[in-house]
Formats: C-alpha cells, sequence, structure tokens
C-alpha cells in the first residue's frame, strides 16, 4: 500500500465516494420493492387512457323533396328540441292539398249521386214490376178467351209479346238496383264519409296536409348544429338526403377501450370514474353500461387476417360503453374529447390472487399424494 493512500486527501475522497455508491443501489432496490408492492396491491380495477367522450348524431334531412326558402342555424349554434331549422318552398304542396280537397268534395258529390241513381232505380223497379204483374194477368185473360173462342190466336200472341217486353224489362230494372247498391258498397244507408272512394280522398287529403307540414323542419332534440357551413337558402334538396347534423347533447357516453386482459372480471354494472385531459380538476362518477360484443379490429372496415405464416400476437382492446351519472356536469365537453377510465372490477388483489393458486395447488398436491 502507498503512502498516497493514507493521506487526508485519499480518505476524503473516499468519503465521498461512499454516499454516492450507497445511493446507485438504494434507488433501483427502492423501486423495485415499490413497483412490487404497487403490482400486489393493485388488481382490484381496470384502468385505460385510451377512451373518448361521445355524443349521438342525428343526420338532418327532409322527408320531401324540395327548394329551401330559409335557413334559420348556423355552425355550432346551440339549438332546442323543436325550434325550426329551415323551411321548403311550400306553394307545391299547397296547390297539392288544393287538389285533394277539390277530389275530396268530387267524391263527396258522387255519393249523393249514386244515392239519388239508387232510389230511381227502385222506383224503376217498381213500377216495372207493376207493369209486369199487369202483363202477366192480361195474358191469362186473353189465353182464357182465346180458348173459348171470343178472341183469335193473334191477340193472344201479342199479349204473349207484350208480356215478354214487360218481364224483360223487370229484369233490367233489378239488375239496375242491383248495380246502384254494388256502387253504395253493399249499403244504401252508408254514411257519405264511409264510403270507400271518399275515404280514399279523405287519405289523399290528410296525406297532401302532412307534406305540407314537412316543408318546415324542426330540432328532433337538444343540441348543436354540426357541418351546416354550406348548407343556404335556394338549395334543392332530395327527400331522405343527409343535409348536416345534430349533435345530440342529451344522448352522450365514454367509449373506453380495455386491453383484453383487463376483461376478466369487468361486467355491466360496475362503476367507474373518468377523468378528461381537457378538465383535469373534474372526476365523472359512471356505470358499465356495455362490453363489446368483439375487439375494435375484430369490426373494422379491413379486419386483420391471422392466417399467414408470419403472425404476431397483439394484445387486443375491446370497446366498453359507460354512462356518465345522472347529473353530472357536461359544461364544456365536447364529442370525441380524450379521457382516462378506472374501472372498479371487484378483483382481488394479486397477492390475494397469488395466495389462492398458491393454496390450491398445495391441496391439489396434497390430494395427489394421498391417492398414491
Amino acid at each position: 500500500m502507498s503512502d498516497t493512500d493514507h493521506t487526508p486527501a485519499a480518505k476524503q475522497e473516499k468519503t465521498r465516494k461512499g454516499p454516492k455508491t450507497w445511493l446507485l443501489f438504494l434507488v433501483p432496490a427502492l423501486i423495485v420493492v415499490g413497483g412490487a408492492w404497487y403490482w400486489l396491491n393493485s388488481g382490484g380495477s381496470a384502468s385505460t387512457e385510451n377512451a373518448n367522450y361521445q355524443m349521438a348524431r342525428i343526420p338532418i334531412a327532409s322527408q320531401i323533396s324540395g327548394r329551401v326558402t330559409q335557413v334559420y342555424v348556423s355552425e355550432n349554434e346551440r339549438v332546442k328540441k323543436g325550434a325550426t331549422l329551415f323551411k321548403i318552398d311550400k306553394k307545391p304542396y299547397e296547390l297539392a292539398l288544393a287538389k285533394a280537397d277539390a277530389a275530396l268534395a268530387s267524391a263527396r258529390l258522387q255519393v249523393e249521386q249514386l244515392r239519388a241513381s239508387y232510389k230511381a232505380a227502385l222506383a224503376d223497379e217498381k213500377q216495372a214490376a207493376d207493369n209486369a204483374a199487369y202483363q202477366e194477368k192480361q195474358l191469362a185473360r186473353q189465353e182464357s178467351l182465346t180458348a173459348s173462342g171470343a178472341s183469335t190466336q193473334t191477340a193472344l200472341d201479342a199479349q204473349r209479346t207484350t208480356t215478354q217486353a214487360a218481364q224483360d224489362t223487370l229484369a233490367a230494372a233489378e239488375q239496375k238496383v242491383a248495380a246502384a247498391l254494388v256502387a253504395l258498397d253493399g249499403d244504401p244507408e252508408i254514411a257519405v264519409d264511409d264510403h270507400p272512394t271518399v275515404k280514399a280522398a279523405i287519405a289523399a287529403v290528410n296525406d297532401a296536409k302532412y307534406n305540407l307540414s314537412l316543408t318546415e323542419v324542426t330540432a328532433p332534440a337538444d343540441g348543436v348544429i354540426y357541418q351546416a357551413s354550406s348548407f343556404k337558402p335556394g338549395e334543392m334538396v332530395g327527400a331522405g338526403s343527409s343535409l348536416f347534423t345534430l349533435v345530440d347533447t342529451s344522448d352522450v357516453w365514454v367509449i373506453a377501450n380495455f386491453k383484453e386482459t383487463d376483461l376478466t372480471h369487468m361486467a355491466s354494472g360496475q362503476s367507474a370514474s373518468v377523468e378528461f385531459d381537457a378538465f383535469p380538476d373534474r372526476e365523472y362518477h359512471a356505470t358499465v353500461e356495455a362490453v363489446g360484443a368483439g375487439t375494435g379490429a375484430e369490426f373494422s372496415i379491413l379486419p386483420a387476417q391471422n392466417a399467414t405464416g408470419n403472425w404476431v400476437k397483439v394484445t387486443q382492446r375491446v370497446p366498453v360503453r359507460l354512462r356518465l351519472a345522472e347529473g353530472s356536469n357536461l359544461e364544456g365537453l365536447r364529442a370525441g374529447l380524450s379521457a382516462k377510465v378506472t374501472v372498479d372490477t371487484a378483483a382481488q388483489p394479486h397477492y390475494k390472487q397469488l395466495l389462492n393458486r398458491t393454496e390450491t395447488s398445495t391441496a391439489q398436491a396434497a390430494t395427489a399424494s394421498q391417492g398414491q
């Protein structure tokens, strides 16, 4: 050993290096112990930051075709349910209603005419029946006179012809009555508005009125107008064509994409907490509403094909839908905001799970040894 090792400077250098070396081993050890402690006591919940806020989107469309005359909303404007969004030119639909009203009046008049025709047919039938009965009596009298020689065969033949004509007239009158009755739907006392023709005309009027009411399009729910910046008066719209979107602020939820390994103990009805990146000072309470039926990749437009030889196992994620607690402060929340979701899965901590596995393994080993 050299003399320099015993100098005061060397001793001071060793003193400085001692704590540094000690800390070099202590800090990693504390990290390992802390991590192990955290892992052993965790496991009763599942957490993910792959989550976002969702709001129902309602496509706004017109049920009829026409030209837009007025637009009452603009991009990002808040509207209440029932508020008028836009109007379509009502002139064509007013004309259609007037035409339907005229057709209804004509149908009612036609039924009245059918009633009058039926009554006239009944009168003609009665007159024809009376005449036929009279001619039949005359024929019987003429046959008696001819048999006694008081009349000629020519007179008898003439009476027979007259009687046959009367019977033919009666048959025609009866057919006319039957046809008039059919035209009245089999009921001569039918109310005018109960007649099928009038019912059809009334339905046409109601349809025209309904179409006219559709020229004013209203908001189906409270919400915010979206993608309406290019929607202007004068635009021609078709029935059923989506024009812009109403974001329904009353129907909201959170979608959290959990790893498949977090779903072991997850189920509907479990409580959860939600924190949004935009509002870190707020904590929301939520409930698991439903666990997805499949992974996000499985239901994508182009699902992954793992039938090749070069396959790499990747942990899949499953969408879980959560409903925020009633009365939550939704002010400022926007569709698509990122969130952190923690679900209380009611599972045991990892250390208890390990103890249970150990006890199970010990019991199985004891059973096996007894069997031998």
